[in-house]
């Protein structure tokens, strides 16, 4: 398929830059795969729509203060976006200001009678414009007095309050953007479908750029997934097979959760994702290490049988996902009508739960 089937054209004001209060109000557009009925609903009422039996599978990878600034011996300002962990305190980064070549040394900014001083090195650039970084003192140490939260570029609104780009559930921190798919839960909430019988597991993936950009090759076939690193434990992969077992159905919360489930449930044991005819005799196996699982139309599930997730950016290898899973003209569908009915889009806009 091209990667211009997967485009869309969305008003500016669809995009959403605040987070509606509470939680659980945004919108819920509830799309049935079977009938191609849909339904407008608000989230809060999602549990009419889960069964006492079913598993709620959602990532809890949390999002680290990503952005840095700071200045070259020069005094020019320097942005260093972090995006991926690399061994020796070093990272690959994104980075914004002139002529920052390697050797150049950056002077991160921290507040006041923060000492000793952090000193960001370009140590080289790759092929795809980011570029190798070290710094002269472990990040554990410093990020959180120095780092900001890394909203999308999309999002022109300043944050009030950082925990709204967080999920409540979010714990092990290792992402550089949010599970948006889990920002509608409530402490409420998830103790009422708790009491309803609906249970809830975690898994985690920490969440890199790649996974949002827009696909810039034409034959979606040729892009070029970058991997993620995910884990999920046996605990959970023995929750997970009971819940199949006892006829509950698997209700992934995200794109993230939908590939960490499907990878465990074929890459992980060894099998090819797009060979139709492999399929575990386990659903899911534990599994902990990178993941560049591309879904895409063509893909057969075997993990997840229900999701709730977000309305994606045109040409992006999320909505490649939902088209897989709800079928591409079903999808189309949806966004459209979600459009005309006024839905907000992207991170800080409504759900949508597929069925």
């Amino acid at each position: 398929m091209k990667t211009s089937d997967f485009d869309y054209n969305l008003p500016p004001d669809r995009i959403a830059q605040t987070p509606v209060e509470p939680r659980d109000a945004s919108r819920l557009l509830v799309v049935h795969r079977d009938t191609g009925q849909l339904q407008h609903r608000t989230f809060r009422d999602i549990g009419d729509y889960l069964r006492a039996g079913d598993l709620l599978v959602a990532n809890n990878s949390r999002v680290i203060p990503a952005r840095l600034f700071g200045r070259k011996p020069t005094g020019g300002q320097v942005e260093i976006f972090l995006l991926h962990p690399l061994p020796g305190d070093r990272w690959e980064c994104l980075v914004g200001g002139k002529r920052l070549r390697p050797g150049v040394q950056v002077e991160i900014d921290m507040p006041t009678g923060v000492q000793p001083p952090v000193i960001a090195t370009i140590e080289a650039e790759r092929d795809d414009g980011s570029r190798l970084v070290s710094f002269n003192r472990p990040l554990n140490g410093w990020l959180h007095d120095a780092g900001h939260v890394p909203l999308p570029p999309y999002i022109h609104e300043d944050l009030d309050d950082p925990e709204r780009y967080q999920t409540i559930y979010s714990r092990i921190e290792g992402s550089v953007a949010s599970s948006t798919a889990g920002l509608h839960f409530t402490p409420d909430l998830l103790i009422g479908l708790r009491g309803r019988g609906v249970g809830m597991a975690f898994v985690t993936l920490h969440i890199g750029l790649d996974t949002f950009q827009p696909v810039k090759v034409e034959e979606i076939e040729a892009h070029p997934m970058h991997s993620e690193w995910a884990s999920l434990s046996s605990d959970v992969a023995r929750q997970i097979n009971e819940t199949t077992l006892q006829g509950g159905r698997i209700v992934a919360v995200g794109t993230t959760a939908v590939r960490t489930l499907e990878w465990a449930a074929t890459g992980a044991q060894g099998l090819d994702p797009y060979d139709m005819d492999a399929c575990p005799w386990k659903r899911t196996a534990a599994f902990e290490g990178p993941t560049d699982l591309f879904i895409r139309p063509g893909y057969r599930f075997r993990a997840v049988d229900a999701m709730i997730t977000n309305f994606h950016l045109p040409r992006s290898t999320l909505l490649m996902l939902v088209s897989a899973f709800a079928g591409k003209d079903l999808i189309d569908h949806a966004y459209q009508v979600a459009i005309d009915e006024g839905y907000r889009f992207y991170s800080f806009g409504d759900a949508m739960l597929i069925v």
